[in-house]
């Protein structure tokens, strides 16, 4: 993506970098539920544009422990199909989050940036089959690039304009702390 595309909302972003501290950690916990992560990104405001924020969230996710993806990844849950799909797409979604959540202990997370909407539910299942077939030590580095990809939409969402969601499917808008993030957006985790 080009800068011009994450150049942010001016106004989103100031408030993000006005807030108290307390509240900027708050939301940036809808982003990525890493304690250390969110006070990190929250300690080194203001941030002069998106690009330089999210540069920041990609090296505060690099540079997580263990037990901060551990934390992570275990405030993510598996989001449902959408409401327009059929009952056997539903059955399937819900078998194969039960199979991956048994196999690795924590809910399967993707970023379906990239996709239409219409794409998501076979994204899903086709990525959580591949997926499955990983050793634990590969689908752990797997799935926390993955929490990166889904932070930096998040990120963009919390500081861009105040919107409406994307699809009829998404979950509503979340408002906390004075910030609007589409939290399901752009991934397939909800909160």
């Amino acid at each position: 993506m080009s800068s011009a595309s994450h150049a942010g909302h001016p106004n989103g972003l100031h408030r993000f970098n006005t807030a108290a501290r307390t509240a900027a950690e708050a939301a940036l916990l809808t982003c990525c539920g890493s304690r250390r992560w969110a006070q990190r990104l929250a300690a080194h405001r203001p941030y002069p544009d998106l690009d330089t924020l999210l540069a920041a969230a990609d090296e505060a996710s690099y540079d997580l422990s263990q037990a901060d993806l551990t934390e992570a990844l275990a405030d993510e849950s598996s989001s449902g199909p959408p409401h327009s799909a059929p009952p056997a797409a539903r059955t399937a979604l819900r078998a194969a989050h039960a199979a991956y959540e048994s196999s690795f202990g924590h809910a399967f997370v993707i970023s379906l940036d990239g996709h239409r909407p219409e794409e998501y539910l076979d994204e899903v299942l086709a990525g959580i089959h591949a997926r499955l077939f990983h050793e634990p030590d590969h689908e752990r580095a797997v799935a926390a690039d993955q929490l990166r990809r889904l932070a930096r939409s998040r990120i963009a969402s919390l500081v861009g304009p105040a919107r409406p969601c994307g699809d009829a499917d998404d979950p509503p808008p979340v408002r906390q702390n004075g910030f609007t993030s589409c939290s399901g957006h752009t991934g397939h985790t909800g909160r």
